[in-house]
């Protein structure tokens, strides 16, 4: 590769966020996260006791369960904000024991006593830019949302989110989240760095869905165990991606899109994008280009854009083969590539773990510092994300995987039906969570997460289209090309 110093400068830098992960502040963690995390900042705690003998926070010491003197409460309206109402008035709704099929309309009505819901109806990608405005002009938010694209530049930003031990919430409060969501919800900049900022309610594991029939007919497949076995690192994927595009005389894609290889592909990196502020690109991009490439010659992966209508009408059309899903997705566009529950292949697609663990997107509740709610912020993100008994009800009547394995390990054991119309489309009604609780596990990026995590990923991508691919570029000019991309969006980096 060419040797080049690039000190393009733009005018502002766009919004980053995390797609890798970071290691835990924690001085104990866990694979699985079912074991209790040291409290460390409990156990430095002072207290003093009030007139009635209770213990009480003083100077904004941290005590667990109790709010620190420094964060206000008492104020007269709760209010939480996000992009859309896909989810936040059902968490409101579990922690206020009112009914989930009414919640949006009581909340945009202002029936729900003392509570506001500031639904932006904006996509999750443009939430960042409105939550800069509510900052500026003073709006009074207790509680706000960030997806996993943009998070970090809230979580890292202590003037925009509140420390959650100053709420009372330590790691014991949080040991059975899995610890890939731990990671992302941590500061690793400011006053706050090491502390756990952002707390997620869901999990959003991704697993490999494929469409049973074919894998029978084409791989001699009969069940997810063994499409598993041909499948379980990248080698047999392409092994048997060159198999499918053999037998179908390139007609049929073993996967998805150069998209959806990438979110997988993506979280086998073992160097974050950035290290001393200049760009890296590790053995795993060229690796992941090569592979593409491969695939894209025979057309055993789809040529397809992600999020358009011919991604998913090719797995109706049994031009695609398989999908790289996630948790939130299956009843989604996964659905979609069924053709609906109507749909010509709704009922034929099987799950398994796939090549790798990964996990794709994902949303964290954090706390503006400036909440006089502090109590009530407190509950709610308690009865999001620490409860069992709330979390096990709002896993099975909203439906979610919900960021708790115990939950999770008791619901699936118990072969529980998370929703008819999405299990209705695995062959033999397949326990599709089950597949995906051992990723969930198995995630680690401890040390990876940066503020430009996903700019970099998409810009890599598109770089192995565009260049590698479709243009025929030798691998040192696509990543010239990478980043040139790289600086012109994120001028204060540095490449070599």
């Amino acid at each position: 590769m060419n040797t080049l110093k690039r000190t393009l400068a733009l005018a502002a830098t766009i919004a980053m966020a995390a797609a890798s992960l970071a290691s835990c502040g924690d001085d104990k963690k866990t694979g699985t996260g079912n074991d209790t995390k040291t409290t460390t900042a409990a156990k430095e705690t002072t207290t003093a006791a009030d007139d009635n003998g209770e213990d009480t926070t003083e100077g904004g010491d941290v005590v667990p369960g109790k709010v620190s003197a420094d964060v206000k409460t008492g104020g007269d309206t709760f209010t939480l904000a996000a992009w859309n109402h896909d989810d936040v008035p059902y968490l409101i709704a579990q922690w206020k024991g009112l009914d989930y099929d009414t919640i949006v309309e009581q909340l945009a009505e202002k029936k729900v006593e003392g509570v506001d819901f500031i639904d932006m109806n904006v996509k999750g990608g443009e939430a960042a830019e409105k939550f800069d405005q509510y900052f500026n002009d003073g709006t009074p938010i207790d509680v706000y949302f960030c997806e996993a694209d943009w998070a970090l530049k809230y979580i890292n930003d202590d003037t925009k989110t509140l420390a959650l031990e100053k709420l009372g919430l330590t790691d014991e409060d949080f040991s059975s989240i899995y610890d890939y969501t731990d990671s992302i919800g941590q500061a690793t900049e400011g006053k706050n760095a090491g502390k756990r900022v952002g707390v997620s309610w869901q999990a959003a594991a991704g697993g490999f869905a494929y469409r049973a029939d074919l894998a029978k007919e084409y791989l001699g497949v009969n069940s997810p165990a063994e499409m598993q076995d041909q499948i379980n690192d990248w080698d047999k994927f392409v092994e048997a991606a060159k198999k499918v595009s053999e037998k179908t005389k390139k007609g049929v894609a073993l996967a998805d899109s150069l998209g959806g290889l990438w979110q997988a592909f993506a979280c086998e990196r073992s160097t974050p994008w950035v290290v001393n502020n200049k760009v890296e690109v590790d053995s795993t991009c060229e690796k992941f280009a090569n592979t593409v490439k491969e695939l894209w010659d025979i057309n055993a992966v789809a040529h397809n854009d992600q999020w358009t209508d011919e991604w998913t009408a090719a797995g109706v059309s049994s031009q695609t083969m398989g999908y790289f899903v996630s948790t939130w997705g299956f009843g989604g566009f996964f659905l979609d590539a069924a053709g609906g529950v109507d749909g010509a292949q709704y009922g034929n697609w099987a799950l398994c773990q796939g090549p790798t663990p990964f996990y794709w997107g994902g949303t964290w509740i954090v706390v503006n510092p400036a909440t006089d709610n502090g109590e009530e912020a407190r509950d709610f993100i308690k009865s999001a994300t620490c409860d069992y008994e709330s979390m096990k009800e709002y896993a099975v009547k909203k439906p979610e995987y919900v960021n708790n394995s115990k939950v999770m390990d008791d619901l699936i054991s118990s072969n529980t039906v998370f929703n008819e119309k999405i299990s209705g489309n695995f062959a033999d009604n397949q326990n599709y969570f089950a597949e995906l609780a051992s990723n969930a596990k198995s995630i680690d990026f401890k040390g990876l997460i940066t503020p430009y995590d996903a700019t970099l990923k998409a810009l890599f991508a598109d770089a192995v289209r565009k260049q590698y691919i479709e243009g025929g570029k030798s691998w040192d000019e696509t990543v010239d090309a990478f980043l040139d991309k790289a600086v012109e969006a994120a001028p204060d980096l540095d490449v070599d």
